[in-house]
């Protein structure tokens, strides 16, 4: 297991807490939520690429195209 994509998904999951509460506490609550959801994409992001390479791996490894 690539254990540094748990370290960039915790990251992304750090720094966009911090965002969150500063804006939230600067009266931004609006602005707090498209952090959230941007970093919530990020994360995605992340792991459709790797759902995607599992299955380009998988169909190389049974031979199908």
């Amino acid at each position: 297991m690539n254990i540094d994509i748990i370290f960039k998904i915790a990251a992304i999951g750090i720094l966009v807490t911090v965002l969150n509460q500063v804006l939230i506490r600067s009266g931004r609550e609006e602005q707090a939520m498209m952090v959230t959801l941007a970093g919530i994409v990020v994360v995605l992001m992340i792991v459709i690429n790797m759902i995607n390479n599992l299955f380009n791996t998988v169909k190389t490894i049974f031979q199908l195209y």
